[in-house]
């Protein structure tokens, strides 16, 4: 009986070890670099097929500059990404990066990341960031020049801009296509839509009210 449970323990420790990799944020790495080809058409998130890579560095796997981002939106901010998309060099290394720039009063409006936790660096002015548990706790600070804050994974998370001035961060991530889903335009700006009776029951609102809001977030 106890060699029975030995050898249960020993597969069921087997069972794990081989599913870890598939259930982190990106798949691990199988070669040092892997710059992502542009052309393929694999799935970012999970890691582009990689092109073949030369002695001489390029731009790809160096970098590429951030200089401060168009704030004049309805949202009143930017985000400028430096992931996968626009860095082919992170493909596969399971990081990335952003620059989000704020106006006086912008923010970055409540979203989640379902693959990757999120910091951010505050490069410049004051902001309110939170974000929102499971058990529907929120937690808030205001984080100024020099500090940190982390969203984890998954959760709704926002930053507003408090301050007289402009604000600037930047946010690192632990994949290199973290994914956004910005929670109004998803469920007001769905194509096809929600249905409308759906969303009405769910605010507690009226049709109407509904459809109006639908009518600010209209899919592109």
């Amino acid at each position: 009986m106890a060699r029975a449970h030995l050898y249960l323990a020993a597969a069921c420790a087997v069972v794990l070890a081989l599913a870890a990799p598939s259930l982190a944020g990106d798949p691990d790495m199988l070669q040092d670099i892997c710059i992502a080809d542009r052309a393929s058409r694999r799935s970012r998130s999970t890691g582009s097929r990689a092109r073949r890579t030369r002695r001489r560095t390029t731009s790809s796997s160096t970098g590429s500059r951030t200089p401060a981002g168009n704030t004049s939106n309805a949202a009143g901010s930017l985000v400028t990404a430096a992931n996968v998309e626009r860095l082919p060099g992170v493909n596969t290394l399971g990081v990335s990066m952003a620059r989000i720039d704020y106006a006086p009063g912008g923010q970055n409006p409540p979203h989640t990341h379902p693959r990757a936790t999120e910091i951010i660096f505050v490069l410049e002015g004051t902001l309110e960031v939170g974000f929102v548990t499971t058990a529907n706790k929120l937690f808030t600070k205001t984080v100024t020049k020099g500090e940190v804050f982390v969203f984890p994974r998954g959760l709704v998370h926002f930053q507003q801009n408090r301050g007289h001035g402009p604000a600037a961060v930047i946010a690192a991530f632990n994949s290199q296509l973290q994914g956004t889903q910005a929670i109004a335009p998803t469920l007001f700006g769905a194509s096809p839509p929600v249905p409308t009776d759906v969303l009405a029951k769910a605010f507690r609102i009226g049709n109407g009210e509904v459809e109006a809001i639908k009518s600010k977030f209209a899919p592109m």
